[in-house]
């Protein structure tokens, strides 16, 4: 009978490559050998595990033939489908018997979920029979590879190997699931570009081709997010499929198996500091057992890795954290990546492919392994999780939070939709109510703290959550000696803030007559009819449903105009920015057309049968612009960020419907743009000036005074304010100064091309500090907070947009104010003392951010410019922003005067 050890496969393992040479390793898996039933990644794919780069499809290739040969021990189910129709899959492998009840084994999770109905004896019983939930996501970065061949050779290890008590003790007490490539767009974009660079020999060399990834990289999905940053916002269709099928299965442990820069050796937990405070003290603790086995196994096998650096679990956003906030024990594992098949590291030490894969692997069985051991004690920290989160949301002097009726009552319901998807209980009113000293509308939405999502519930809807001090402490000390901060990711990221939604906190929770609150984020608009022949069909302006109705509009070749100002209508007073559809303009179709529109966008529309307005313009008064055919297009390519440039295309592609034509950068610098309207600069990783060269900025230059609208996105406003550019007035700021008066400076001579300069004797530390200290440098990096902004109502791009807004403030950039006669600061930050809403900011930024421009309008010749000095489209995320950046656009084309 034909034996395989599992030396033989950990010698497959560690061929790198047909191209490469053999890579022996010492020491393999003990104690087991292969079911040859089971088939090899050789048997089906014709190449050993880390031999290659699998692609999407090999992969479901090989998980159907290990399917196909133990179906009593695995299932694969598919989760979502990618934007380019990739089909997203997790895998369950258990025992058969464990695998013959699933449905047992949800319904088991379920109840523990479900503390307030679940009595702890009946949880005893439940965890008494109950198998342990483990899941293994891998490649949620495209580019990180070898997550995905680990996960195919942990579910071959799981299936075949025998004489290995771990694995028996793993399928008898756990049911492992399996996500084995959560980006496949981005890896498959990867492989290609890896493939296209590669010759006769793989090559380590960083500087090669295949270690130099081009322009757009493999990290992004096809909208080019970091699918790693989305799980809150759930704007992405892998994520929100993903969300929706953990929270069926509620693992006690998640794995996010990521790959880090290729010089470093192999991350697990526990985590850095800082800790998110509404984690639970077990949930730390238990890291510890997870981390400890997995040492065990790297020093059996000789490797090198760290724990407790860089990777923190303060933002709750990553795939790493947000488990953590129904119950599960969530943690990050990086190896460092070769980004091909093999990579030479900075000592000369050369890492395969197969070597990577192998980690990955080791990690994948430590971690099934924990949770096989600490079975009951990780599912009674899970029942204990929902208890002490109940217990806790009774407690607190916060009971509810109340999202009343409002002005963007569309954000409204996106907000409590995208809650309620999370997990979260709600209710909608269908009367309205009194609660802590005000009245509520019906459709207002009550969420109870008092209920297991309750820790989940206080880290999004809080405006705050506090940062630890000591830790803050120490970031400040390091920024006085111009070191790095250690925050690894954004200080805030309050929901109501950056949706802009009003939400009351309560100290009791009130009665209401109501229903549980739907997943739907977007609710039907009203019709409201007239009497007699419609002549004109109004759509207030200021909520997403209009902009998206607009969008449809244009694109279905309706003739639309938008007033400047508000005006009154039989009563009714309309905020500027309205959308005014003349029937006489428009085919017979219009009204149908709106109709349907209302309903599906949910945009209120309203028929009115005469156009006399009572206050305000009337609907031929030059205050009303009519809106042309806008054609937009983006910079794309080198030099703009990936991120802001997927990001920004997404938010007007898939939120408001409109196309976008992506334009690579080097064409801006000779294309005829004249079929454009609209330019958008996404922000950028290196120059526009640079790129596009003195001929490329006349060319944009000459196009935005013939009647184009430039908008410069985030750090992309330094390419507007270049002096030798000049699109806008306003320039970039070098950091303030603040110079103690009581030290006595001696005046420094900076002559560099003298050969000595003259002596001065230092006083005190005070002194040597103020003279370390560079004449011109440019503000603190700010890791990223939500701060305050102030609009000004009376110009066309506040038209509808609340007058106070938030935004997220990233990075180095402030600019000056323009001055009236050059142009509009349309929206300005806060005054330094009501300048910061949620996170931590350094003081001298928040001193020197207080009444600068976030928004800035200037007329050049017979076009627009438009500078946001900061990213208003950021991870999708800032919904409260969306409004101003689609006036921008749309309305910005309106008040351009091309040359027909």
């Amino acid at each position: 009978m034909l034996r395989r050890s599992v030396a033989v496969v950990f010698a497959l393992l560690l061929i790198t490559t047909a191209r490469a040479e053999w890579q022996p390793v010492d020491q393999f898996w003990p104690g087991a050998d292969y079911d040859p039933s089971v088939p090899t990644f050789n048997e089906v794919l014709g190449y050993a595990p880390g031999e290659r780069i699998t692609k999407h499809a090999d992969a479901i290739r090989y998980f159907e033939a290990l399917k196909a040969a133990a179906p009593d021990r695995v299932t694969i189910q598919s989760y979502a489908e990618s934007w380019q129709g990739r089909r997203l899959i997790y895998v369950v492998i258990s025992s058969a018997d464990n695998m013959a009840r699933q449905a047992t084994i949800r319904d088991g999770m379920q109840k523990l979920r479900d503390a307030g109905n679940t009595s702890a004896t009946e949880a005893a019983a439940i965890i008494e029979d109950q198998p342990a939930v483990t899941w293994l996501s891998y490649g949620v970065h495209g580019n990180e590879i070898s997550g995905t061949d680990a996960a195919m050779m942990t579910a071959y290890h799981l299936l075949a190997a025998r004489g290995d008590d771990r694995v028996e003790a793993i399928l008898r007490e756990t049911v492992v699931v399996i996500d084995p490539m959560q980006n496949p767009d981005g890896r498959d974009r990867f492989i290609h570009q890896y493939t296209t660079a590669l010759g006769l020999l793989a090559d380590s060399d960083r500087l090669s081709a295949e270690q130099d990834e081009p322009w757009p990289g493999g990290r992004t999905n096809h909208y080019y997010f970091d699918l790693n940053r989305d799980w809150f916002i759930l704007s992405q269709p892998e994520t929100r499929g993903r969300v929706r099928i953990i929270q069926e299965w509620l693992p006690v442990a998640f794995v996010d198996a990521h790959e880090m820069g290729s010089d470093s050796t192999y991350y697990f937990a526990p985590e850095a500091i800082p800790y998110n405070p509404h984690l639970a003290a077990d949930q730390r603790a238990s890291l510890t057992l997870f981390g400890k086995t997995n040492a065990g196994w790297f020093d059996r096998f000789g490797i090198d890795y760290f724990t407790r650096e860089v990777y923190d679990a303060f933002y709750p956003g990553y795939g790493a954290s947000w488990p953590s906030y129904f119950g599960s024990v969530a943690m990050t594992y990086e190896q460092a990546s070769t980004r091909g098949l093999k990579f030479r590291q900075y000592d000369g030490n050369e890492v395969h492919y197969s070597e990577t894969v192998r980690n990955q692997f080791v990690t994948s069985m430590g971690t099934a392994e924990t949770v096989s051991r600490h079975r009951e004690k990780l599912l009674t920290d899970f029942y204990d999780y929902q208890v002490s989160a109940i217990a806790e949301g009774r407690a607190e002097r916060t009971k509810s939070w109340i999202i009343p009726t409002q002005a963007d009552q569309a954000g409204a319901d996106k907000l409590a939709g995208l809650l309620v998807q999370q997990g979260v209980r709600i209710t909608k009113a269908t009367d309205a109510f009194g609660a802590c000293g005000s009245r509520y509308e019906p459709g207002s939405y009550v969420i109870e703290l008092a209920q297991p999502a309750k820790r989940l519930i206080r880290t999004l809807m809080d405006q705050d959550v506090p940062i630890d001090e000591a830790f803050m402490q120490e970031q400040e000390r390091r920024r006085a000696k111009d070191l790095y901060a250690e925050i690894y990711d954004v200080t805030a990221w309050s929901l109501p803030l950056m949706m802009n939604v009003q939400a009351d906190a309560c100290g009791r929770v009130p009665r209401v007559n109501g229903e549980p609150a739907g997943p739907v984020l977007t609710q039907p608009g009203r019709f409201v009819a007239t009497p007699g022949d419609a002549v004109v069909f109004l759509v207030p302006w200021g909520e997403a449903p209009a902009v998206r109705l607009l969008s449809h509009a244009l694109r279905e070749g309706k003739k639309v105009k938008t007033t400047d100002k508000a005006f009154t209508h039989q009563g009714t007073r309309y905020p500027a920015g309205t959308l005014i559809f003349d029937a006489a303009d428009n085919d017979a179709e219009l009204a149908a057309s709106l109709r349907e529109w209302s309903a599906i966008l949910g945009a209120d529309v309203v028929a009115v049968n005469d156009t006399w307005v009572t206050d305000g313009p009337n609907f031929g008064s030059g205050n009303v612009m009519r809106f042309s055919d806008v054609r937009v297009a983006m910079a794309w390519d080198e030099p703009t960020s990936v991120l802001s440039a997927g990001n920004t295309r997404f938010v007007i592609e898939r939120q408001f419907d409109y196309p976008v034509t992506p334009i690579r950068t080097d064409r801006l610098a000779r294309a005829d743009l004249r079929r454009y309207q609209v330019l958008i600069l996404p922000t950028t990783r290196g120059s526009y000036a640079d790129r596009l060269g003195t001929a490329g900025i006349e060319n944009l230059k000459d196009w935005v005074s013939d009647g184009g609208v430039l908008i410069a996105l985030g750090n992309a406003s330094r390419f507007l304010a270049d002096p030798d550019v000049d699109l806008i007035s306003s320039r970039l700021e070098d950091a303030i100064v603040e110079e103690d008066e009581d030290i006595e400076v001696p005046e420094r001579d900076d002559d560099a091309e003298a050969r000595s300069v003259a002596g001065s004797v230092i006083d005190d530390d005070g002194v040597y500090r103020a003279l370390i200290q560079p004449e011109a440098e440019r503000p603190d990096d700010v890791p990223g907070v939500l701060v305050r902004a102030v609009t000004d109502p009376d110009h066309w791009l506040g038209a509808g947009v609340a007058e106070s807004l938030y935004v997220l403030v990233r990075g180095r950039d402030i600019f000056t104010p323009v001055t009236l006669d050059n142009g509009v600061n349309v929206v300005r930050f806060a005054g330094a003392d009501e300048l910061l809403a949620s996170g931590y900011l350094w003081e001298q930024n928040r001193k020197q951010l207080a009444y600068k421009p976030f928004a800035i309008a200037e007329r050049r010749g017979r076009g627009q410019v438009v500078a946001f000095t900061q990213d208003p489209t950021v991870r999708a995320y800032l919904d409260g922003l969306n409004v101003l950046v689609m006036n921008a656009i749309f309305r910005g084309a309106a008040h351009a005067r091309p040359v027909r």
